[in-house]
């Protein structure tokens, strides 16, 4: 039988309760609103996850802000999503390759059979802004090579950035 609950324990060392099945968000919400708002990514037994991945019974957790300096990653990631998401809605056939964080912010490849002009680019930074304050989830997943192949069959730049194909 499965436990309804599970406990964590934070950094000042002492432990939350909360349901089985709870996130990082669950847990920031738990701790205060304010933390809930802050909060941008968890550490868990040392490893920084989204705030959508289901918690451990026994974890030690900690709740990443704007703060800490492992949250700028989370922050470029997301925001490389958040330029996809706004180059997919203005070029709706664009191609998209490769976008990871780096050191200095993040990129990502595309391809819409042309240069991006300078006016694209405004367009593509004010439809970013969009896209931020439309507050879209972002849920991570992990699938099995023949499920990305299958969910990017009409993206060749994506199944190149994923190693799928030459």
């Amino acid at each position: 039988m499965a436990a309804a609950e599970i406990r964590v324990t934070l950094p000042d060392g002492s432990q939350k309760t909360l349901p089985a099945g709870a996130t990082g968000a669950d847990l920031a919400k738990a701790v205060g609103p304010g933390l809930a708002k802050a909060a941008l990514a968890i550490r868990v037994n040392g490893e920084v996850r989204d705030l959508q991945r289901p918690l451990e019974d026994g974890a030690t957790v900690s709740v990443l802000t704007n703060k800490d300096p492992q949250a700028l990653d989370v922050l470029r990631h997301s925001s490389a999503h958040v330029l996809a998401t706004a180059v997919r809605q203005l070029f709706p056939k664009a191609q998209i390759g490769f976008g990871p964080p780096i050191d200095d912010g993040f990129y990502y490849d595309f391809d819409i059979g042309r240069p991006f002009t300078p006016e694209d680019l405004e367009s593509i930074e004010k439809k970013m802004g969009e896209v931020t304050k439309a507050d879209y989830a972002f849920t991570r997943e992990e699938v099995s090579r023949a499920e990305a192949k299958k969910r990017f069959t009409d993206d060749p730049l994506k199944r190149r950035a994923g190693s799928w194909e030459p």
